[in-house]
């Protein structure tokens, strides 16, 4: 290799390096183009149909959206409130429920044992070893140990609210990058494509246009997915006679955003609500939630996936699975419009533009290449009429 080739590759790998270290920069920049994307087509759908100009259409788009999550916030806020309101007060009796079933399976478990055969006898054994446990848990509850615990307590204090700032100034962030880019986005995507070399700088556009396609595409997908895993939710709830149907729905439609995870974290709230007051539907609701995180993850979400951006269910799994071991939570959250855009890429810059014209390298030497290549579109054609 030569001077300069050993230049460019040096210069490649110091950029993927500093790529990866800033890989949570990037993923915050990612988050913003897509919630970009989705705006801007929104806006674009307005300016359409309606025959106005961009800057009505995308101001409309941004007060329908902030209407919709007011009116959101204002319909989950007071309930959810009042609800948790509620669990506080009637924690305590939980619990004693939750205490005395446990008795009563351990003296289930107790009659079992030879010398245990009547249930008397079974529970003075278990009421002894509870009281007996009690008395050991309060004798070491001394001022020393609650001195000892009060360090690693405050420093857990401080290490979640530095979590929840940071949070907070990553959406902050998120919201004003999308704000900044829906302004003016084709000086934004001029100066991206400045950056690549001049002769691909027009099939890069039109990867770009592919990419915006398949973002737009997956969030019409997620949608339908999302109200589906809410219309199962609200039904389910209600056969059950679960308080805040509703409330809960809408609750694991908007976390099913969260693939896999959603679904079982939109249980906690039920679940600990019904525990109280009836603890058996506590088991049903664990069950109808296990069922609808089997038909999301399994069938709802790779189907609808498949179809609208033709990803295959394998790779969704797998795609969540590495974005997440990447990135931690963001990645999982982002796992799906992550893998729709490296799909793009690898479709149309890996085998469309490499490996289809490996076997012609002089023709990427002419400006003429960008576009279908004669022989490669060709062979494409016999094998579709191959199969």
């Amino acid at each position: 290799m030569r001077l300069g080739q050993w230049l460019g590759f040096t210069g490649i790998l110091a950029a993927a390096y500093i790529l990866w270290q800033l890989r949570q920069v990037m993923l915050l920049l990612f988050a913003a183009v897509v919630l970009a994307v989705i705006i801007n087509h929104l806006a674009r759908q307005l300016q359409q149909r309606l025959r106005w100009s961009r800057r009505l259409s995308l101001t409309v788009t941004l007060l329908g959206l902030t209407v919709v999550g007011g009116l959101l916030v204002a319909l989950l806020m007071p309930p959810l409130l009042v609800q948790f309101q509620d669990l506080l007060e009637l924690a305590p009796q939980g619990f004693a429920k939750l205490l005395d079933w446990v008795e009563e399976r351990l003296v289930d478990i107790v009659q079992l044992l030879p010398g245990f055969s009547d249930d008397r006898s079974a529970r003075l054994f278990v009421d002894s070893a509870i009281r007996d446990l009690i008395q050991s848990f309060g004798d070491r509850r001394n001022w020393t140990s609650f001195s000892q615990q009060l360090g690693p307590l405050a420093r857990n204090f401080l290490s979640v609210f530095n979590n929840t700032v940071v949070a907070a100034a990553q959406l902050l962030l998120i919201v004003v990058l999308t704000l900044m880019m829906l302004s003016n986005p084709q000086s934004y995507r001029q100066t991206f494509l400045r950056l690549l070399p001049s002769f691909y700088r027009r099939r890069a556009d039109e990867i770009l246009n592919a990419c915006e396609i398949s973002l737009s595409d997956w969030f019409l997908g997620i949608l339908i997915s999302s109200s589906a895993i809410a219309l199962f939710s609200w039904v389910g709830l209600m056969i059950l006679g679960v308080k805040l149907a509703l409330v809960n729905a809408i609750i694991a439609g908007f976390l099913n955003l969260i693939p896999n995870l959603g679904p079982t974290l939109s249980a906690v709230f039920p679940i600990s609500v019904v525990l109280l007051d009836e603890p058996w539907k506590a088991w049903a609701v664990l069950v109808l939630y296990i069922i609808i995180q089997q038909l999301e993850s399994y069938w709802l979400t790779p189907t609808i996936m498949a179809r609208q951006v033709s990803l295959l269910p394998a790779l969704t799994l797998i795609a969540q699975i590495v974005f997440a071991s990447i990135f931690g939570l963001a990645g999982l959250i982002l796992a799906l419009p992550l893998a729709v855009v490296a799909k793009v890429f690898f479709e149309q810059v890996l085998i469309h533009d490499v490996l289809d014209r490996w076997q012609h390298l002089h023709y990427f030497k002419h400006p003429e290449w960008i576009g279908p290549h004669p022989e490669s579109e060709q062979a494409a054609i016999a094998e579709e009429e191959t199969f």
